[in-house]
């Protein structure tokens, strides 16, 4: 049966390697696994990546504009790699997905909450992913994490970083779809409680 699943977090709560790890188990117990990244994964997708990521500081980017460009983005992926992969009985794991731009942009950049969902439902086509791993630590721990090199998101401070942790819980709270997972424990023991969560 074909799945969708996406992690989230704050930046350097651990993603990358929980979802790895989750991966791995879902080609173990046999199933055809596709990963992709949001905003990213497609021709487009990588190109507004760029965009919103890695512009340097010639360029202005409002918040509204910023939220479009990841709709967009997301637009295409579901379009060209999610929906094609589930129609063909293929398990689907993305890194971030509308959650993470209702949280950045609404939360975070002070838009309107309710109005992100709305436009997310119209850049998804309606898709959500059946399991949301949301990967909860306190920010001062997620940002010693953090490299040297970072982001337009991730150079945003850690007032910034402690607004999108209570918008991601303040969702979770209502959507029992997002499973909060504490991600400041060992790794195995994190990715043991995301293998319960799906087997429940």
């Amino acid at each position: 049966m074909a799945r969708f699943y996406s992690f989230d977090g704050i930046d350097g709560a651990g993603k990358s390697t929980q979802l790895q790890l989750f991966c791995d188990f879902l080609r173990q117990r046999g199933e055809e696994v596709i990963v992709c990244r949001d905003p990213g994964s497609t021709e487009l997708g990588e190109k507004i990546r760029a965009i919103v990521l890695h512009a340097d500081d010639s360029v202005s980017i409002g918040p509204r504009s910023e939220m479009l460009l990841y709709m967009a983005a997301r637009a295409q992926l579901v379009d060209e790699v999610i929906r094609p992969a589930l129609a063909t009985g293929k398990t689907v794991v993305s890194d971030r997905f509308l959650l993470a731009n209702v949280v950045y942009q609404g939360y975070g950049g002070g838009l309107d909450v309710s109005q992100l969902w709305q436009v997310g439902q119209v850049a998804t086509d309606g898709l959500a992913p059946d399991l949301t791993f949301l990967l909860d630590m306190p920010e001062e721990l997620a940002a010693a994490r953090l490299g040297d090199k970072l982001d337009r998101m991730e150079s945003r401070g850690a007032e910034f970083r402690q607004r999108l942790r209570a918008g991601f819980l303040a969702e979770a709270e209502k959507n029992d779809k997002i499973v909060v997972v504490a991600a400041d424990r060992a790794i195995e023991e994190i990715q043991g409680e995301i293998r319960r969560a799906v087997d429940d």
